[in-house]
Order: C-alpha cells, then structure tokens, then sequence
C-alpha cells in the first residue's frame, strides 16, 4: 500500500496545512507557490497533499477548484478563530489519491535534481510544455519543482513566463530549503509560504509512532535540529551516542578547573568517529546539534521556564547539575561557538580544527 500524503498526514505546520487545505477547497490557491523551510519538515509531503486535494475524485463533489489568478500571497485573518473542523481533504484512498502518492499520476509532475545535482533547462522546458495542455485525467495540473534550489539559471529564466501566466489548468509549486538562491525575478511572482522546524515534541511523537521507544525518540527528536527527515534518515543508537558524548563534552568544558590542554583532550571524543571525509564531517555536524540541544534545555532550566519546553527531559538531572556553569552569557556564548562552527563545517573547514576550536569557546 503506498504511502497515504492527504493534508491531514503532514506532521506538524497545522497553520500552514489549515490554510492550504481551506485556500484548496475554496478555490483560491495561488497558481504558483514557494515552499520554503530546512530540509526534511514537511514540504514536499504538503505539496503532493495539495495535489491529492485538488486531484482527488471522492472530494470533486463537495469542493470547487477554480484557481485564483492573483499572486498576492495567501495569509488568514490574525482574528480568524481556529476552525472547529477540519476543511475538506483528499480521501488518500482513491485511485488518484494512491497513484499520487506512488508518483505515477499523469497530471502531477515531479522535477528532481538528476545525477549532476542541478535541474537542467531541458527538464524545465519539458515540464512547460506538457503544462500548457489540458490535465489527462484530473482537474488540475500540478507541478512540483523538488529542491527548486538545484534550479540552473537558465532553467530558472524559462520559467518566468510560465510562472507569471501559467495556463489555466495547470499551478507550479517550488519546493526548496534555500529560496534565497532562486532569481530575485522568480521569487517575485510566487508567494512564499514559509515552513520552520518542527518541534521536538512532533517529531518524538512521529518516532514513536513508527516503533521506536519513548526516551530513543526524545533523544532522537532532541538531535534531529526541527527535521523529521534527518530523525528518520539517522540511526536512532548513534543519535543517542551523539548526546551522550556532547553532554560529557559539555561537563567537562564546564568544570572551573579544565585547562585548555584538557579541553583539547576532550576534542577527542568529538572525533572519535570522524577523520577528513564528508560522512565524518555529518558525525560531528551530529555531536554538534545535540551540543546545542542541551545548551538550550540548559537556558530554559537557568531561567526557570516551562519545563515541557525540555527537548531533553529524560536527562533532566544531568542538565541541571550542568546550570551553573552554562547560565546567563557563558551559555549564550557556547550556543554561538555551535553556530559558528557549523557554518565552519558547511564552508568545509577541517573537522579537527572546528572540533578544537569549540572546545576551547565553551
């Protein structure tokens, strides 16, 4: 049975899915949409989601799917009460719905990088040329442009036009982590509708809900930087290592009496698993991410905040045995170094360099 995409599967982003999900049964969906947001939280499943809603045939009846021409960007009254009910949504189980979400419906296109990496032109101009027909068999063509960052220029120039008069029957939705790389003329004729991370808390529940117990999928979820894909794509064990080893990282740094040649030392642990290349560069991108965790769970202990704000509330004690020493502008500091050295890792820095100078900043 293929994978079931309706809106009311996509974890998390319940604004944005409510909106979707209205903007679809109403009939005013923008013709051309930016989803942007990090990697792995949701976009693309709300995109195949938006074509099952206008696709799907047991909803045909009940919903109109007239495509609104503007491209001002779709936004819900600040005042507009939260709906008691949720709007219409595509069944997942008809013949459309399932030939979606297997990726062989004939009026939903799906543009990937190929094997370079990019989006070609040639990719581009195909996928306008079967937009300008009429939809095979459902009521609307949908395209979906994946990882639209991959977009060459040239691909990105052909779209223009289509983009700013797409036909009739036919809406494009760019799917990306990085809008800011796409043409400033390509941005300006869709609206953007922003994702953010997901918060731990859907993610553990996601985690758990696919079999994973409780306190891995915490540790997991508390790891995964707001990416349900990354959770998913990553061992669960090494996650949990990974948190182990930065909080050890972080209890040592923060006795009184560490030198540097003994921070230094506890570099090691960071580097335990990582040597020059691109994987071992990910392994202490990890160590990193869950560093920041608990430096963050750390701050809402020091001031004394809702503790189900806790990504790691199953090592509560340990946390709290670390507060003295990362409270206040020490742990505002050490959270920085962690953002630093990430963009570091990301502009290829050495993974010895980056681990050393951590260490040393915390």
């Amino acid at each position: 049975m293929p994978e079931v995409m309706p809106f009311r599967d996509v974890i998390g982003h319940r604004r944005l899915v409510e909106l979707l999900a209205r903007s679809a049964s109403r009939g005013t969906l923008p013709p051309s949409l930016i989803l942007a947001g990090p990697s792995g939280i949701g976009k693309r499943l709300a995109a195949l989601a938006v074509a099952q809603a206008v696709n799907c045939t047991r909803q045909l009846s009940a919903l109109s799917f007239q495509l609104s021409a503007t491209n001002d960007e779709p936004r819900a009254p600040s005042n507009e009460p939260r709906a008691s009910s949720p709007e219409p949504d595509a069944c997942g189980t008809c013949a459309a719905c399932t030939r979606i979400a297997r990726g062989v419906h004939p009026d939903v296109l799906l543009v990937e990088p190929g094997d370079s990496g990019s989006i070609r032109i040639d990719q581009v101009r195909e996928i306008i040329d079967r937009a300008a027909y009429r939809p095979f068999e459902g009521r609307r063509r949908v395209v979906i442009v994946d990882e639209a960052d991959a977009l060459v220029t040239g691909a990105q120039n052909a779209l223009l036009k289509t983009l700013e008069e797409p036909p009739s029957s036919s809406m494009f939705m760019l799917v990306t982590s990085r809008p800011d790389v796409l043409l400033p003329t390509v941005r300006s004729r869709c609206p953007v509708l922003r994702f953010r991370p997901l918060p731990p808390e859907d993610i553990a529940t996601a985690l758990i809900a696919r079999g994973l117990a409780e306190p891995e999928a915490r540790a997991v979820a508390a790891t995964a930087d707001g990416s349900l894909g990354r959770a998913l794509q990553a061992s669960a064990g090494d996650l949990v290592e990974a948190r182990d080893v930065a909080q050890r990282v972080l209890t040592q740094a923060g006795a009184s009496d560490t030198s540097a040649g003994r921070r230094l030392d506890s570099a090691k642990e960071l580097l335990a698993k990582s040597g020059s290349g691109a994987g071992d560069r990910d392994s202490l991108a990890t160590y990193l991410r869950a560093m920041a965790a608990l430096l963050r769970d750390i701050a809402v202990l020091a001031t004394r905040a809702d503790a189900r704000m806790l990504a790691n509330a199953d090592v509560r004690s340990a946390l709290e045995r670390l507060v003295p020493a990362y409270q206040g502008e020490r742990g505002v500091r050490a959270f920085a170094a962690i953002d630093r050295a990430l963009v570091a890792l990301e502009r290829n820095a050495g993974v010895k360099v980056v681990a050393d100078w951590l260490v040393l900043q915390l």
